[in-house]
């Protein structure tokens, strides 16, 4: 009995030691980007949480005074601010349960479709991913002119010329059933490439000998999708998934351009981060 305890303890010594020194070694690496972490969001977000509780004014000489709860108490309770505020928190969570699904569903569709060795297929993945290169408000300028109220609005033009005449102007900023959806296509056309970069780097990564396998075994495409694809990849869509919906809560450029230079319907459009603003 002895000697089996003493087998045993000399077995799990040497076992220990490796993994002891591996997760030493993955907190020394991990240290750089961890305390940049705290150092650029944790502590401004406790210090963005403090200064809730104060009465804080920019470029006042009196000192802030403690408000406690009462700030949040009137943004629930006084109409001037609830009413507003909750229509802009209404809209940012209509606009990410619409834009995430969607703008990861179509990502995942480019990067399977740019997944491919062809001629020129880097020339096509340059080109959807060059409107992420593009500031959010030349965005904002761009489908300004697309969707214009006018008759000279590119949109406008087209239905108006496919339709023989018969398309009249309609207002798709100031409409408020169409407003917040002009939103989301202009935000998802800018945004889509950096999410299919993603996902395309983490299709290369899925071994070949997998799909060859799968065909093998007649699995048909749809099969090696669900039983290949997507398991490979179920990191990286999660990753995405979460990129974007933190990214669709910070919605304010393209609202607030379009507000104020384009006409875009505010009660249906605003945000949080804009109201905050």
């Amino acid at each position: 009995m002895t000697a089996v305890q003493t087998a045993r303890s000399t077995r799990s010594g040497p076992q220990k030691r490796p993994r002891n020194r591996d997760w030493l070694h993955g907190l020394l690496m991990s240290a750089p980007a961890v305390a940049g972490l705290v150092a650029f969001v944790g502590i401004p977000f406790g210090y963005a949480v403090v200064l809730s509780f104060y009465n804080v004014r920019l470029g006042s000489p009196l000192a802030p005074s403690f408000f406690g709860l009462e700030q949040y108490r009137r943004l629930f309770t006084d109409p001037d601010l609830s009413g507003p505020f909750l229509r802009a928190l209404l809209n940012n969570l209509t606009f990410a349960v619409v834009v995430v699904p969607l703008q990861t569903g179509l990502a995942l569709a480019l990067a399977i479709l740019l997944n491919r060795k062809l001629k020129a297929i880097g020339f096509f993945r340059s080109l959807f991913f060059m409107p992420v290169v593009f500031p959010m408000t030349l965005v904002a300028v761009i489908w300004r002119l697309i969707l214009a109220r006018s008759d000279q609005g590119l949109l406008n033009s087209a239905l108006h010329a496919v339709s023989f005449g018969n398309w009249g102007a309609f207002d798709w900023l100031g409409d408020s059933a169409t407003a917040m959806a002009s939103v989301i296509v202009l935000s998802v056309w800018q945004g889509v490439g950096f999410q299919m970069v993603i996902l395309l780097a983490g299709l290369q990564q899925i071994p070949g000998e997998l799909y060859e396998a799968a065909e093998l075994d007649r699995a048909t495409a749809w099969q090696q999708f669900r039983h290949v694809t997507l398991p490979g990849i179920r990191g990286t869509l999660v990753f995405v998934a979460m990129l974007t919906s933190v990214l669709s809560f910070r919605v304010f450029d393209q609202v607030y351009v379009l507000i104020h230079g384009g006409g875009l319907d505010e009660d249906a459009t605003r945000t949080v981060m804009y109201q905050a603003v």
